[in-house]
């Protein structure tokens, strides 16, 4: 009995004392400073160490590195080490024995540390997660699955498990963190209605939570992309966080936004505001070839001269560093600035001969189509890029890449079209969507206008195709019954062979497909309807009455284009009042969910209606609100920033016309004037015409004026006054022959004051010829909004108008030149 005490008290001992050895392995490893200090440890106490030691010194390992910036990182180094390979040995053959957590923790360790996939101890933790996943955590089941989806396993069945026990789960998720992982980690295996349940409960806790990482936010953009969701509920709220997180976002996180928003199609003046001024600071700071590609990509478009012109000096310096994937980034931003910096695009150019073959295919052609934008002449590098992508076109087996290489292979300089180009396109047709179809046609009649198909019966086989396009995209159409699927396809068809060949076919589908309209797919629809610019009157009163039915539902962003379709178009609902009413209420009192240049645009667009909402008139026409959109303005791009300063002007002048009550000076006039000065009137043969034959008719050519300018910078083509017995009076003799300037014509420029007080029963008359540009392209050639109200400003400023459409003045009618003189005698001399 006494024998058997002191064994028991021996073992007990010598527990103890391995007990508090062990605590002070564990302290000693947790207080490691660096990656060294944690393989002395390890080599030293192999035979002690237990699978806690093991997870806690792999956890050290990735947290030691965690703390440098990431040039400072050595990961290389670590998993390199002889002790490194020993933990990852004791880690695999102790792993059955180690806590949920610790597994999970270790195998987001090893993905930090940039360990293959393919190592045996990855392999085997995934393998033991997957067996315990039903009782993983919360917050372990995020962190596992954000290792499958960091190791690519975005269609693996263990997603898809997964996804299921997220499914079963939602409800108890309250953690905006957790959620946003698991989002992004399953995006790729969920149905719709579990994808927007997902994106309700985001947007739940984006709302609750007062504070929010900015990285969280981040994740549910990515989940927006992946999804192919433009949802602006959760967009906005993102960017609200992203603005309220500005100062603490880095060159990577903000390049990965502007990143993001570019493939959402979103985009925020405030958030560029606030990133060019920390970027623009900050400058100096981006000197290896990564971080200053990101600056490049998110600073250059919205740079200063100064900026830009460092930024631009600064990429010629680096282009012999850049890896393949920063070239062409680089030229992408280049694009996108409109850069005609030659040097730096030769240094590019040259830089790319060593790169080209580490391009997949897309690449290429995403490569080819800057190169030819920017206007690049290297010749030789073009005739490399074709030889490449003739060599993908021949193995390719994906439609969407065959119509890609087609489209690119179109646009290089002097092409030679081969056989192969036909036979290939010609097997993918019946697989190919309506873009696709719609790039291999224009390619296609790009080719045979210019003379570029050269094999015999050449023609011949381009008419076969052309027609087997034809019944490929009649096809697709008749078989389409889900009218969102039909709109998904449509926004990026365009270009003459859709319009003359299947846009009446889609209307017609689209019309078909009428009772599928919803207020999900109003905005697409509008979109395509726009560019169409068809008057279709039952799909516009069925747009109307889903938009005014879920007008609270309809984001406040997405009511401009739905807006600017019936006034760009001129149409009038059956209940016009309730539709205008209703939008203009949704977004007067959602004013804040508006940014300053949005503001502007919409209130443009409800001036062509005839509408001015005094909330809006007198929110814009405010010194304040000028002063911040002038701010936003410098970081627009371009082609917004005019079209913005267009819409202002233009409001300006609706409201001075027509709304004298709301005292808004005419400002604009510094603003036209630099607009005419900058663009000679090219006068029209057509116009020239008419004006020889207006001279014949008044009987003289002091009585008419061509290319006049009105009060308020209207441009109105000609300009005659008839006295009260409908006898022509002498205009002022301001014109110069044509002849002399070539058909370049200077505006004749009148200002109010300087207006001479036409005689008693005299009229000033304006006539107006319009182009087809003025009238929408359907049977009805309905004249659009922006001539309707010209017209109407016109008229107040004391013309009668006279519009002459050019399907009357270009009509079998109007042969001859005695009918057309009988045609403008009574336009004018017939007006009441």
């Amino acid at each position: 009995m006494l024998c058997l005490r002191q064994v028991c008290l021996f073992t007990l001992r010598r527990y103890q004392a391995r007990t508090l050895c062990s605590d002070l392995l564990l302290s000693q490893i947790n207080d490691c400073t660096h990656e060294d200090e944690v393989f002395s440890l390890v080599g030293r106490n192999k035979a002690r160490l237990s699978e806690k030691h093991v997870g806690i010194a792999l956890n050290m390992l990735w947290q030691l590195q965690k703390k440098r910036p990431s040039l400072l990182r050595t990961s290389d180094y670590v998993r390199n080490h002889s002790q490194f390979l020993t933990l990852c040995i004791l880690a695999e053959s102790k792993v059955e024995h180690m806590e949920d957590e610790v597994i999970v923790d270790i195998l987001y360790s090893l993905l930090r540390l940039n360990v293959e996939d393919h190592v045996s101890l990855a392999k085997v933790l995934v393998t033991e997660a997957w067996k315990r996943l039903e009782r993983l955590s919360l917050p372990a089941l995020s962190k596992f699955a954000l290792c499958l989806y960091k190791q690519h396993r975005h269609f693996s069945p263990i997603i898809g498990q997964v996804a299921h026990i997220v499914d079963m789960k939602l409800d108890s998720i309250q953690d905006i963190r957790i959620l946003s992982v698991l989002m992004l980690s399953i995006s790729e295996v969920i149905t719709e209605s579990f994808r927007d349940r997902l994106l309700h409960k985001a947007e739940q806790l984006l709302e609750d939570e007062h504070e929010v990482h900015f990285n969280y936010a981040r994740r549910i953009l990515q989940f927006l992309q992946n999804v192919k969701l433009r949802y602006h509920p959760v967009l906005e709220k993102c960017n609200r966080i992203f603005l309220e997180s500005a100062s603490h976002l880095d060159i990577h996180s903000i390049s990965h936004i502007f990143g993001l928003y570019e493939q959402l199609g979103f985009d925020n003046a405030e958030f560029r505001l606030i990133t060019k001024q920390l970027l623009s600071k900050t400058i100096d700071d981006y000197y290896d070839p990564e971080t200053f590609t990101k600056l490049f990509f998110s600073l250059g478009p919205m740079a200063g001269s100064k900026v830009r012109e460092r930024l631009l000096v600064t990429a010629v310096n680096m282009a012999e560093e850049f890896s393949s994937h920063q070239v062409l980034m680089i030229l992408k931003t280049m694009r996108k600035m409109k850069c005609k910096n030659s040097h730096l695009l030769k240094k590019m150019a040259s830089v790319l001969h060593k790169h080209l073959d580490s391009y997949h295919v897309l690449q290429l052609v995403k490569l080819t189509q800057y190169l030819v934008v920017l206007r690049c002449q290297d010749l030789e590098l073009f005739a490399k890029l074709k030889m490449l992508l003739l060599g993908y076109l021949k193995s390719s087996v994906i439609p969407a890449d065959t119509a890609a290489i087609i489209r690119v292979l179109a646009m290089l300089p002097s092409f030679q079209v081969e056989e192969m180009i036909i036979n290939k396109a010609a097997a993918v047709l019946p697989q190919c969507r309506l873009h696709h179809l719609n790039c291999i046609a224009t390619a296609f009649v790009k080719w045979h206008h210019h003379g570029q198909l050269h094999w015999q019966n050449s023609s011949e086989l381009c008419a076969k195709l052309l027609q087997k396009l034809n019944d490929c995209g009649f096809q697709r159409l008749q078989k389409a019954n889900n009218l969102h699927l039909l709109l998904e396809e449509l926004p990026y068809v365009n270009g003459e062979w859709f319009e003359e060949v299947l846009n009446e076919e889609t209307l017609a589908m689209c019309q078909h497909l009428i009772d599928q309209i919803t207020w999900e797919n109003v905005l697409p629809l509008s979109f395509f309807l726009i560019k169409s610019e068809h008057r279709c009157p039952a799909l516009f009163d069925r747009i109307a009455s889903v938009t005014v039915e879920n007008i609270d539902k309809i984001p406040t962003s997405e009511i401009y284009f739905i807006l600017f379709l019936f006034s760009a178009l001129n149409y009038d609902p059956p209940d016009n009042e309730e539709f205008f009413k209703g939008c203009i209420q949704h977004l007067t009192s959602n004013l804040s969910h508006l940014e300053t240049y949005h503001l502007v645009l919409l209130s443009h667009v409800l001036a062509m209606a005839g509408y001015f909402p005094p909330v809006l008139i007198t929110t814009i026409f405010n010194v304040s609100f000028l002063r911040k959109l002038d701010a936003q303005l410098k970081v627009l791009p371009d082609t917004m920033k005019q079209r913005v300063h267009s819409s202002l002007m233009k409001l300006n002048r609706a409201v001075c016309l027509e709304c004298p009550e709301f005292h808004v000076p005419w400002f604009h006039e510094p603003y036209c004037q630099r607009v005419f000065h900058n663009s000679m009137s090219q006068v029209s043969p057509q116009r020239q015409h008419i004006h020889r034959m207006l001279t014949e008719i008044l009987g003289g050519s002091h009585y008419s004026r061509i290319s006049v300018l009105t009060p308020y910078y209207y441009e109105i083509d000609f300009e005659c006054v008839l006295d009260v017995n409908k006898k022509p009076l002498s205009c002022m003799a301001q014109n110069m022959a044509l002849g002399e300037v070539g058909g370049i014509h200077l505006r004749h420029d009148i200002k109010e004051k300087g207006r001479k007080a036409l005689p008693p029963g005299a009229q000033r008359i304006a006539l107006e010829f319009l182009d087809s540009r003025a009238f929408s392209k359907d049977y009805s050639r309905h004249l659009k909004g922006e001539p309707a109200m010209k017209k109407r400003h016109l008229e107040m400023l004391g013309y009668q108008v006279v519009q002459i459409p050019h399907f009357e003045w270009n009509s079998m009618v109007l042969s001859t030149k005695g009918e057309q003189l009988e045609y403008l005698r009574q336009q004018l001399y017939g007006i009441q």
